[in-house]
Formats: structure tokens, sequence, C-alpha cells
């Protein structure tokens, strides 16, 4: 028998979205501080094998429509069942079942009669107690996985999870498996049940079961995304055909915030570049992430923090948001910014789609130099209409010169001033900001009055 059965039709799919390191970090899809990340907020496994392989999705967005296509059926078909969902595989299930393969005990007799039997428990004691211990969790893990197969493996199941489930069936097709699936929960096993069940999970089945194990950390994957789906109310977004890019989002919002402000946003190839201005705290920043997370999950086969998205697939997502100095290589933040946009062009300057996210550029160096750098940079971005392009700037100036570009939309986050107190509304609106607040916070916090008393 090919207990690793046929691999699941993933491994058909050769293609993956295009995101880099700083790209994961500047959209906080990973993080140290694990309750500010993407991945910490969706992480609703149950296993640590369910985790691994939600993580390996995560670092694998797909990158041709198939895959995502079949992910997001997956995930319905899994919201539809989830109350069914069996609840006796748990990560402790799993652990005691490792640790079973793990750990060292004296031969498990290969007669399962009960003087061998009487004779294992009264002689290996210890080794006895543990075999019989651990049989009670892989009766669990056995049920909870025909369970599984009955739930999901239905006539509109996707291909790719079809394939997971007719895998783990035909690794269950054993006699001794049949018959431990069909003990009833916290059954107490005799001496002769122990022996053969222990036999034959120990000496036999250690590379089966390590595959149906594999077969649950993705189920349990699929599963976390679905409730993830379910508890924050994402939507599946829509993709587009035909060779342009496209992104349309309507009621947008950033995943990570408590009390998020929506937002409506299209781009297009004909108007492929968002060009945003607005005050620092304004909401510049927040909107960017937003998007590049959004457009992320999607490639996930994931919903979306948004009412409805439609957009086009993308061969990859670059960022330029948190670049750093590096004073050990005697980098400067300016050079860093430089060399980020230097590889930035290098990556999109072909055929392939792109989503280009810049937030604040050339803040390393001094007002004129960085009028002339971004201005420059950015006429040269919109030259390429494969990709779309959002650019934030506190450099509002530059506005005027960029107008005459049709294939450029204007927006900015406007601030209100009231009796001293800054107002943020976090709309987005048309057009240039010319808000001019840094003298305000100084006052605001009190920086002023304490400059004055020196």
């Amino acid at each position: 028998m090919n207990l690793n059965g046929d691999k699941d039709s993933l491994s058909n799919y050769k293609t993956f979205m295009d995101i880099d390191n700083t790209t994961y970090t500047d959209l906080s899809l990973f993080s140290q501080e694990e309750e500010f990340s993407i991945f910490h907020k969706l992480d609703l496994t149950r296993t640590q094998g369910g985790r691994d392989q939600l993580l390996d999705y995560f670092n694998k967005p797909f990158g041709s429509l198939g895959p995502i296509m079949e992910t997001q059926r997956i995930i319905s078909l899994i919201s539809d069942q989830a109350e069914q969902w069996p609840l006796t595989i748990s990560n402790g299930t799993i652990m005691v079942m490792e640790r079973f393969y793990e750990t060292a005990i004296d031969s498990i007799p290969h007669s399962h009669n009960l003087p061998g039997a009487l004779a294992y428990k009264i002689f290996h004691a210890p080794d006895y107690s543990l075999v019989r211990y651990s049989i009670g969790h892989f009766a669990d893990f056995v049920r909870g996985m025909h369970k599984l197969i009955d739930l999901l493996h239905t006539p509109a199941c996707p291909p790719m999870l079809a394939a997971q489930l007719e895998r783990a069936r035909r690794l269950m097709d054993q006699e001794v498996l049949q018959s431990l699936a069909k003990t009833e929960p916290n059954t107490k096993f005799n001496p002769i049940q122990v022996i053969r069940y222990g036999y034959h999970l120990k000496e036999r089945f250690k590379t089966l079961i390590q595959g149906l194990i594999e077969i649950y950390s993705r189920l349990d994957a699929w599963y976390a995304m679905a409730m993830a789906v379910r508890k924050y109310r994402l939507s599946f977004p829509v993709f587009t055909s035909g060779d342009d890019p496209y992104l349309e989002a309507s009621a947008l919002y950033h995943l990570l915030l408590p009390e998020p402000i929506s937002y409506d946003i299209q781009l297009d190839k004909a108007t492929n570049f968002l060009f945003l201005t607005g005050a620092n705290m304004a909401g510049k920043s927040t909107f960017i992430r937003a998007v590049g997370v959004s457009v992320f999950l999607a490639h996930l086969g994931m919903g979306v923090p948004a009412r409805e998205m439609r957009l086009s697939l993308f061969d990859g997502v670059l960022s330029n948001i948190n670049v750093v100095d590096n004073i050990a290589k005697g980098e400067s933040y300016f050079f860093n910014e430089v060399q980020r946009i230097r590889d930035t062009l290098i990556k999109i300057s072909g055929k392939k789609k792109w989503l280009v996210l810049i937030d604040e550029l050339f803040k390393g160096t001094n007002m004129q130099d960085a009028m002339k750098c971004s201005t420059t940079v950015i006429k040269g971005l919109i030259k390429i209409p494969q990709s779309l392009f959002i650019l934030s700037t506190h450099l509002y100036e530059i506005g005027d010169e960029l107008k005459q570009y049709p294939n450029i939309s204007f927006r900015y986050f406007e601030t209100a001033v009231k009796d001293d107190q800054l107002e943020f509304s976090y709309q987005l609106k048309e057009g240039i900001s010319n808000d001019r607040i840094g003298y305000l916070i100084l006052k605001r916090e009190k920086v002023v009055e304490m400059l004055e008393k020196l």
C-alpha cells in the first residue's frame, strides 16, 4: 500500500504571488509582537500542526486563480459545517500521539491473547499504562477523522479538499483502525485490546498515522480560515479576468483596528496611480496597509475586510513603508530609501502586474531634494501601466506639477482644527491636502510652552 497516497492538487500549482520580507513586515502580516499581526489575528487553529500549515499558506500566497477559487469554496464548505466539526481532536490529542512514537517502550507482544496481555501488564506496568492511555487519544483521533470525511466529502467538494479526504480514507482502510474508530468515547480498554491496538499502532502504523496527522493539520488550517471569515465577517473578493491591473473595494478597512473607518478605492490601467496626501495621524499609512493586507488575503483564498472587493490577479505586492537606516553598514535612511526604490523598479519593470505601496517617500533628505527626487520617481513609475501604485507624501507642493498626468488620481485625508484641537475624519476626499499642523501639535502638547519657559 502507498502510505503517502496521492499528493493533493496543491502540488500542481507552482506559481505563488511574489511578496518579500520587507512587505511582510510593513503590512504587519507577521510580527514579533504577535497581537499586532494579521497572522495572529486570523490564527484560530486548534493544533500546532494546523498553525504550522496556516503559516505555510501565509508564506505562499497563490499566484494563479485555480487554487484561490478552490480555497474560497473549501472555506465556504467548512463554514457551512462548522457546528458539526469534531472537537475531539485537540492539540493535546495530537501531542499524545506524537509522544507515543517518540517514547521508547518495551516491545508489545505480537500475539494478542489474554496470558500475554496480562504478562505485559504485570511485568511492564509503566509501558502498559502509557499504551492504554495513548490508545484512548488515538481512538478520539480516528473517530474524528471518520466524521470529517463523512461531513466534507460531498459531491460539491473542491478537488484540493477531496484529494485530502480520499487520501485519509485510504490510510484508514485498515481493519484495526476501523475497529478502533467504532469504540465508544471514554472506553476502558481491556488488556487484550490494549495489546492489540498498541502493537499495530506502534509497530505497523507509525507512517500511516503521521500521514493522517499531516492531513488533519491541513484541514485544521482551512477550518481556522473559515472561522476567521465567520468571526470577522469577511467577504470573498471577486477576481476579474483580463491582462490589465484592477482594484476596486467598497467599505474597505484595516483588520487590526478595533473600531476601523472604512474606505472606497478604485484603481485601473487608465488611473493606476493614487497620489495620497494628508497630515500625520490623518490615516494615510493605515489606508495603505489596509489595501495591501486585503490584496494579500485575497491571494490566499481568504475573505477580505471589505463589503465588496473586485481585483485582478497580481503577480506581487511591494511596499516601501518602514525604511530604516543601518548604522552597522554605514547606510543612511535616505540611502536605504533609494535602494528600496531601485529594487522595486528592477522587479516591476516588465509585463507582470504589481501592487506597489509607498508611504512618505524620501523622508531622509531635505525638502527641496525630496521634492525633486519624489517627482522624478513618480514620473517614472507612471510609465508602468501594468502595475498599480499608491503613494503617500507630505510634499503637497509637487501635486500641482503632477496634475497634467491623466493616470494619477489625487486623494487626501482631511484634518479639522477646532479650539486648537485636531479632528480627524479619516475619510478619503478628492484633491490634495494643504494642512499644516506641525506647529499646532507642538502647541497642543505643551512643547511651545515648555520652550518659552526655558
